[in-house]
């Protein structure tokens, strides 16, 4: 039997930023829907509101692939004023589709019975 330690992969993607513009500016563009829409479309989302607001800090979205299996993830955008006087913003796109978790507790090898679903 193999003993290795496998390390966790992170659940996701982050990215990080510096950009010119003042965090008001950054703010508004990433939490107005009007602004929103023109860089991430409302297609995109599972629910056009936000699921956790901290104003001028961060913002959180549920997402939905357009594709089978229309997995759903959530992006958070972090946004914070840089050395600069410009912003730092950090995306951070986590899969977390209940759907995964579930497939992710069986082992293939459990040994417990095989159930199959009729045609």
């Amino acid at each position: 039997m193999n003993d290795r330690k496998i390390p966790a992969r992170k659940p996701g993607i982050e990215l990080e930023y510096d950009l010119n513009e003042p965090p008001q500016k950054v703010w508004r563009a990433v939490s107005t829907p009007e602004l929103r829409e023109n860089w991430l479309p409302k297609e995109a989302l599972a629910d056009p509101q936000a699921i956790s607001v901290t104003p001028g800090e961060e913002v959180r979205y549920r997402l939905r692939d357009d594709a089978p299996p229309f997995l759903e993830s959530t992006v958070t955008f972090r946004i914070a004023p840089n050395a600069n006087g410009g912003t730092s913003l950090r995306i951070i796109h986590e899969l977390d589709d209940v759907r995964l978790r579930q497939a992710e507790k069986a082992a293939a090898n459990n040994n417990s019975l095989t159930v199959m679903r009729a045609a």
